[in-house]
């Protein structure tokens, strides 16, 4: 699923990440095929059989030929030192996309062993499902309610790390309407075979009549609520909040809500708020 969907982009980020693939797999390409095939040609030419082959017992060094041998794969490094610097500049996932139209906010806290996406902006949350609009930004503050985890949306582009007491950034856009692959890059824990979710790409319209109806049904996203969910799951099914608590965010980053590690520990009472980690 992860190689065929990052050779299947939907999205300019991972457009722009396969271009590189194939811009590097091309470089090193100018070595391998040269070597390979001078291979089989000396084989070939100093056979025991050819008496056309000089035979130089005493042979020990060329300038010419070393030459050769340290120019050459110095060029190769250049270039592939080169591709991977200005693109992986380029695709900074801090950068925002060119757009003209304002990116669509999603928080993303992962959790054991599930993902929960917040959309502040229109007062909505999901769990195992991310619906994003076709042709517009989306920008991720991402972090972690305890263990490491990675996000990645193979198609979409550029995964990253998600850590408690802390945020990242990423911005990502869908190109093309469908369904994407969202998974866990980072071994977390017994449920993280199973942690993933899926990212549907929709019309704008469509993005909109989904906002409205999911802010007509389903349980708010509180404290409370928060922490029942924030409890080790597996196989969870996606599930949809028609209200959140616009501060639950920046609570989970400042780690001032009781998780099932920090709660237990201190009876389940409030954490004190430590310095906060700027981006």
């Amino acid at each position: 699923m992860g190689c065929s969907g990052v050779l299947d982009p939907r999205g300019p980020v991972g457009v722009s990440e396969r271009l590189i693939l194939f811009d590097s797999f091309a470089i090193m390409l100018v070595i391998v095929i040269p070597v390979i095939l001078a291979t089989f040609a000396f084989a070939w030419w100093f056979r025991a059989s050819n008496k056309r082959a000089t035979y130089r017992p005493n042979w020990a060094f060329s300038g010419t030929l070393e030459l050769i041998v340290w120019a050459i794969p110095a060029i190769v490094v250049t270039f592939l030192g080169g591709i991977a610097w200005f693109g992986s500049h380029e695709l900074d996932p801090y950068k925002p996309l060119p757009s003209a139209s304002k990116a669509v906010e999603v928080e993303v806290v992962s959790l054991d062993w599930k993902w929960l996406f917040i959309y502040p902006d229109e007062g909505i949350a999901t769990v195992n499902q991310l619906v994003v609009p076709v042709g517009l930004p989306v920008h991720f503050r991402l972090t972690s309610s305890g263990v490491m985890n990675s996000f990645f949306v193979p198609q979409l582009g550029s995964q990253i790390y998600t850590m408690a007491g802390m945020t990242s950034q990423l911005n990502l856009q869908a190109d093309h309407a469908g369904t994407y692959h969202g998974l866990s890059a980072q071994f977390s824990g017994h449920g993280f075979a199973d942690m993933h979710f899926e990212v549907s790409a929709v019309a704008p319209d469509t993005y909109a009549n989904w906002v409205a109806n999911t802010k007509r049904a389903g349980p708010n996203l509180d404290n409370a609520a928060y922490a029942a969910l924030a409890e080790p799951s597996e196989n969870v099914a996606p599930t949809t909040y028609k209200a959140i608590d616009p501060a639950l965010f920046d609570s989970i980053v400042d780690e001032r809500l009781p998780t099932p590690s920090i709660g237990t520990a201190n009876g389940g009472q409030m954490m004190p708020a430590p310095a906060r980690k700027q981006p």
